[in-house]
């Protein structure tokens, strides 16, 4: 079977991240003086603003004043940017319709750095600091851009709060030896068989990320109704979903000591007679399915991306469809 774009694009990550490693990210950022600005925003739309949000909880950690606002909401509250703040965007095209229109607003941050792919976009433009991406032309579904916006935000995150960056190289390691695909496609069609299937991603903390980068992309990419969650979102609501047909993949850290409250709900949602998928260091559970994460949280983060663009590429194939090919939509998303 010959690979689709979208699959060639996920074999081709490890190389995209080794081409971010080898640039001098760190140059782009000397300039950046954290103190000098009166609050922080992250923005983006889609994968882009899910890629941002381990560096928000970071530079709260940090105890900034940091939104992580997506780029529409961004246009809804323009009180938000004043002239004393330090606005990053990410946006993999650096040209989607509301990062050009954001662009447009008489209201200007102190600085705008811009995360992209694109360094001759409106964006990289209009931006006083660009980090490149350096992750190459992706075909479809996002990829590559959102391993290496990844690999950017650690960096920035690591500027703004005066510590060291992940080992990019290490990840991309972890990356190219990936081994839980063959297990997956069993998965794709019992969930697929099921009379009413749900599919539903959960993560904690900076595993929420991962979730929420899951959910977009099988939808994207399989066209199955699926949903990303922010740790305990799932219990207000959506654990009604629960019981024979619900699919929960839960990410976390390799830790069980870390991950108590995704322990629980890995429990709860087995004895309704839910199939649970860990990606995730889980103890005490028989039927659970397990991709256990590497150490070390950039490399975690980018596993459980891998596992949710493999499931991504199974599910599309159980469906008899084209993994990642856009049926309605495209690759940079322009109408507002």
């Amino acid at each position: 079977m010959s690979l689709t774009p979208f699959e060639r694009d996920i074999a081709a990550q490890p190389e995209a991240l080794r081409a971010f490693a080898h640039t001098d990210g760190n140059a782009a950022l000397a300039a950046l003086t954290p103190g000098r600005y009166d609050r922080i925003v992250l923005s983006g739309m889609g994968s882009s603003h899910d890629a941002a949000l381990p560096t928000w909880r970071r530079l709260a950690s940090d105890g900034r004043a940091v939104w992580w606002v997506d780029t529409g909401q961004l246009l809804d509250t323009p009180e938000l940017v004043t002239d004393r703040m330090l606005l990053i965007v990410t946006s993999q095209s650096g040209s989607s319709g509301e990062v050009v229109s954001l662009l447009e607003s008489p209201r200007r941050p102190a600085t705008l750095v811009a995360v992209t792919n694109d360094t001759t976009s409106p964006l990289a433009a209009a931006a006083d600091l660009v980090i490149a991406l350096h992750s190459g032309d992706e075909a479809t579904v996002s990829t590559k851009s959102y391993l290496n916006s990844l690999a950017a935000h650690d960096l920035l995150a690591a500027t703004l709060t005066r510590t060291a960056p992940g080992d990019v190289l290490a990840v991309a390691k972890v990356v190219e030896e990936f081994g839980g695909a063959a297990g997956l496609a069993p998965l794709a069609r019992e969930l697929l068989a099921a009379g009413n299937p749900r599919l539903a991603y959960v993560g904690f903390g900076d595993h929420a990320a991962t979730a929420l980068y899951a959910g977009l992309i099988t939808k994207e990419g399989a066209k199955v109704a699926a949903e990303g969650f922010i740790g305990g979102q799932f219990r207000h609501g959506p654990l009604e979903l629960a019981g024979p047909g619900l699919v929960a993949v839960l990410f976390g850290a390799d830790d069980p000591g870390a991950n108590a409250s995704l322990q629980r709900l890995a429990t709860d949602l087995t004895r309704a007679g839910s199939a649970v998928v860990a990606v995730a260091g889980l103890a005490r559970l028989e039927a659970a399915r397990r991709l256990r994460p590497p150490a070390g949280l950039m490399a975690q983060l980018a596993h459980g991306a891998v596992a949710a663009q493999h499931l991504t590429v199974a599910l599309a194939r159980a469906r008899g469809i084209t993994p990642g090919a856009f049926a309605y939509g495209s690759k940079i998303t322009t109408a507002l």
